[in-house]
């Protein structure tokens, strides 16, 4: 499993993944929800699937009867959601040594 960096948008969409592990989610549902501009949550969940973190899928519809573009599905790994807890609890961990340091944070 790659290690990547924690940024603040990369650790609002592990949280909102977490909301619901069951359910997959596309891109916009997930951009929402983390409060994200569309553009900038591609680039997110394709890192985490080169990672190992994230499975996807392309949705199987008839684009012209929908009348939308076909979406593409995430879902955490079982691997990806341990990863992501441990991600999330390393970012509140260090939110609350810097608190308690006394320390500026930049």
């Amino acid at each position: 499993m790659a290690e990547l960096r924690m940024t603040t948008p990369r650790l609002l969409v592990l949280q909102a993944l977490l909301n619901d592990l069951d359910t997959e989610r596309y891109g916009l549902d997930l951009a929402k929800e983390a409060g994200l501009e569309p553009g900038t949550i591609y680039p997110i969940l394709v890192a985490f699937e080169n990672a190992g973190w994230l499975t996807s899928r392309a949705e199987d519809i008839d684009v012209h009867a929908e009348g939308r573009p076909r979406r593409r599905y995430y879902r955490l790994t079982p691997a990806g959601a341990d990863a992501a807890r441990a991600a999330l609890a390393k970012a509140a961990q260090r939110r609350t040594s810097r608190a308690t340091s006394g320390r500026l944070a930049w």
